[in-house]
This record gives structure tokens, C-alpha cells and sequence, in this order.
């Protein structure tokens, strides 16, 4: 069980001193990372801009350590939380080693001079998020992947006890996405930080998150770990999304199937229909899938954007009852793709299926654009 750093007790947060979410129960032990989601403007970005004092609270109490925050003066504030918020920052002619600096002025007297300890602070801490080489870089001249690491490296330097953080991978793209997460991740183990954020990113929240909180615009909705939360219902139910699919194994979005009879029919599996199945639903072409196995790689998908699926149990090789139903699914379409390069016991019969598409001249061998 991971010691609670930093609760909440009974938070009501908004604007103007009118309530927008209430009663809100956060616990975030050290070493977990503690991530919100939902939708726009659901009040993520108001509970944590709340929690770090740049909001007044409403009702409630935020704790640190046991300690009330609102008792506590900036500076000692400051040395337990860090913040990186989305709000771009642009210092002028300030160098990035000097950007990561600021995060020792709650230890440094008035005049904010850096000892050599101080020094070697900040230069280890652009070594953690590998932005050494980015010291002397001015920072108003770098991307915003580099940016957020600089940033992250200033937050790490106040070495706080939690860190806070607003979406923190908005503007950066894939490859950044993953240095800064996998960063951030290393850091709560090595140094047992307490970390709370939002992402909108849900498949990302899914893999690194320790537990979710569920914010749907006047209440916390609900709060669990990733295999509690992450559900194809529910996310659907949270984002009030009517259309297209969540996939809750894949942590992926899915579109809506073409509508319309099948036109053609897919022989997949392992994962090679996959790609198929979302060209044809690009192109609005309704299609058919199978033998499917219903523990297949493809089946989630293909239970998604075909029209029809013909599949079989799971760990059970294809049946004669399911390959005549396919046969007879198949004969109806004008047109057969087969992805698949390999046959073997279990799949056998789709191996046969692709042979009479063959003979009756309806396989398809080129790409299908």
C-alpha cells in the first residue's frame, strides 16, 4: 500500500464562487500516478489548477503530507509540489539551463543565487530527461517536445514530493509523447514521486496510469485503476459518444462499419485483416469477415466494422458448421481479399475457402487500392 502524499476532503471547486464539480475525494500515494480524463471543459483543468492554489477553493481541503495547504506559505509549497501546466511559457533571452534554474529559487535566499550544489542540481536533472545537450540553447528557439522536457527538468528540480501536471503531452507529437511519458514514469519509481494529471490521450492514460479519475462536468463520475475504468461501454457512456467504437483491449477508436449487405468478403486472422478491414471501411465498402476465432487478433476489430462476422470458438480450430456458413457468406459476395500468408491445422479451412474464392475467379490477389 502506497503512503497517501496528497488528499482531498471534500474539494468543491469553480468559479466566482459558484460550485462546479463538489465533494471531490482525491487519495495519491507516492510512487502512483494518478490521472484524470473526460471531456472538454468537463473541469479537469479547474480541479488541478484548484489543488495548485491558482484557483480559490470553493468548499474543502487539499492536503499535503497531512498538512492543510492552505495553511502553508508559498515556499513550502513549492519545495513538495512542482506544476507544469499547458499555458505555453516564453522567458526572454533566457537559456534553457537557465529556465531549469528557477526551479531552485524556493531554496535560495532572496538575491535567488545559485550555489555550485545548485549547479549540479539543474545539470543532473537535464541529464534525467536527456536535454543536456539543450543547455545552452536559447529557449524561446527549441520545439515544444524539447520545451516540455526542459520544463519537466525545472519541475524535477524544485525535487518535490508530487508533481502536477495539465496535459502535459498536448503539443508534442508521437516520438515525444513517449520520451516525455516513459521519462515521467522512470522518475516516479526512482524517486517515488507522487504524480497527478489530465490527458486526453486515452490510450496513453490507459498504459500509465496507476489509477483514473472519471470528471463528467458537475461530478466525478468515476474513480478505479485502468482495468476498472477502461471499458468499451463506459468510455463511450463517459465522452457521450454516439458514434464509431472504443475498443477497450486495444485502448483504440474505432469508426463506424459501412452499412449495406457485405460486397466482400475478408479471409483473416493473427492480425492481418486488420488493415483490411479499415481500408474497406474508408472506402464505405460493407464487408464480411472470417473464420474468424473469436481470441484472434483480428475479431475485436472485425466484431466492429464488418457487417457480418462468421466466427468460431476460441482455441478451437475452424469447424465444418462455421466454414459452411462462411461458404455461403462468401458466395453472396462479389468480390474475396485474403491477407492471410499462412495456413495450418486450426486454420485449414479458410485455407479452402480461399481456394474456392480462386476457382470461381472472385479472389481478389492485388491491394485492394
Amino acid at each position: 500500500m502506497n503512503e497517501i502524499y496528497l488528499h482531498t476532503q471534500g474539494l468543491s471547486v469553480g468559479y466566482n464562487g459558484k460550485p462546479l464539480i463538489q465533494d471531490i475525494r482525491l487519495k495519491l500515494g507516492r510512487g502512483q500516478i494518478m490521472t484524470l480524463i473526460g471531456p472538454n471543459g468537463a473541469g479537469k483543468s479547474t480541479i488541478l489548477k484548484t489543488i495548485i492554489r491558482q484557483l480559490a477553493r470553493i468548499a474543502g481541503t487539499v492536503y499535503l503530507d497531512g498538512a492543510g495547504m492552505e495553511k502553508m506559505s508559498e515556499r513550502d509549497v513549492s519545495r513538495r509540489m512542482s506544476v507544469l501546466m499547458t499555458s505555453h511559457v516564453h522567458p526572454e533571452l533566457m537559456t534553457c539551463e537557465d529556465v531549469v534554474s528557477t526551479g531552485r529559487y524556493p531554496y535560495t535566499g532572496r538575491l535567488g543565487i545559485l550555489t555550485r550544489e545548485d549547479r549540479e542540481k539543474v545539470a543532473r536533472c537535464l541529464e534525467l530527461v536527456h536535454a543536456s545537450q539543450l543547455a545552452e540553447r536559447d529557449f524561446s528557439q527549441i520545439s515544444d517536445g524539447q520545451r516540455q522536457r526542459v520544463l519537466l527538468a525545472r519541475a524535477l528540480c524544485q525535487e518535490p514530493e508530487v508533481l502536477v501536471l495539465d496535459e502535459p503531452t498536448s503539443f508534442l507529437d508521437i516520438r515525444h509523447k513517449l520520451e516525455l511519458l516513459a521519462i515521467l514514469k522512470d522518475m516516479v519509481r526512482t524517486r517515488n514521486l507522487a504524480v497527478l494529471m489530465s490527458l486526453h490521450e486515452l490510450d496513453l492514460a490507459q498504459k500509465i496510469s496507476d489509477y483514473v479519475v472519471c470528471v463528467k462536468g458537475d461530478r466525478i463520475d468515476r474513480q478505479g485503476t485502468p482495468e476498472e475504468i477502461f471499458t468499451a461501454g463506459y468510455m463511450m457512456e463517459l465522452y457521450g459518444a454516439a458514434r464509431g467504437s472504443y475498443n477497450a483491449l486495444y485502448g483504440s477508436l474505432e469508426l463506424e462499419p459501412a452499412s449495406g449487405t457485405p460486397e466482400v468478403f475478408v479471409i483473416g486472422g493473427g492480425g492481418a485483416g486488420i488493415p483490411v478491414y479499415r481500408q474497406l471501411q474508408r472506402q464505405g465498402i460493407p464487408f464480411a469477415a472470417g473464420v474468424l476465432v473469436e481470441n484472434d487478433l483480428d475479431y475485436p476489430v472485425a466484431s466492429v466494422l464488418a457487417a457480418q462476422v462468421v466466427s468460431e470458438k476460441s482455441f478451437q480450430p475452424v469447424g465444418e458448421e462455421s466454414f459452411r456458413l462462411a461458404a455461403a457468406v462468401m458466395e453472396r459476395c462479389r468480390r474475396v481479399l485474403c491477407p492471410v500468408a499462412a495456413f495450418g491445422p486450426v486454420n485449414e479451412r479458410n485455407r479452402l475457402l480461399r481456394e474456392m474464392a480462386r476457382e470461381t475467379g472472385k479472389l481478389d490477389e492485388a491491394p485492394t487500392e
